[in-house]
């Protein structure tokens, strides 16, 4: 007899052989949270650094301005976030997806330089260009001259 007729064999197929709508529920939270991780991934970036300046360049097709949020959490960190939504289609049905929908955020640490009062963003043409501009460098401490005093 075959180890694998047994019944305790059998009955462990059937329970490992899920019903395929118990599947979908389990994972559906799953799927979700992938799908919202994909979309932050999903959202590229360049950063440039200029003589005066930190240039970060984010493309963000389909997005209006209104919805995306850019903050400086207090430890340095610059972050963009926001939600890409797709929008209601009431004609027709998709034969394919691959335009990544969903939130996204993307966090930058800013150096020690960074001015956190002169940061500016643009919005144009589906980039969202923000600008941080640099403190300028110390300058260098001269030394004290005495006078000296003859007696």
């Amino acid at each position: 007899m075959d180890m694998l007729d047994e019944p305790f064999f059998s009955t462990l197929q059937q329970l490992m052989e899920i019903p395929e709508e118990m599947e979908k529920a389990f994972n559906a939270p799953t799927r979700a949270y992938v799908r919202d991780r994909k979309a932050m991934a999903a959202t590229p970036a360049d950063v440039k650094e200029l003589p005066g300046s930190l240039v970060f360049l984010i493309d963000m097709p389909g997005i209006k301005s209104g919805e995306i949020k850019v903050q400086v959490e207090d430890d340095r960190l610059l972050v963009v976030s926001g939600e890409r939504k797709r929008p209601e289609d009431k004609e027709g049905k998709y034969l394919r997806m691959e335009r990544r929908m969903g939130k996204f955020m993307r966090r930058f640490p800013l150096p020690e330089n960074a001015n956190l009062d002169a940061i500016s963003a643009v919005f144009q043409d589906g980039v969202l260009t923000i600008t941080v501009e640099k403190l300028p460098p110390p300058e260098p401490k001269k030394p004290k001259t005495i006078d000296v005093k003859g007696a």
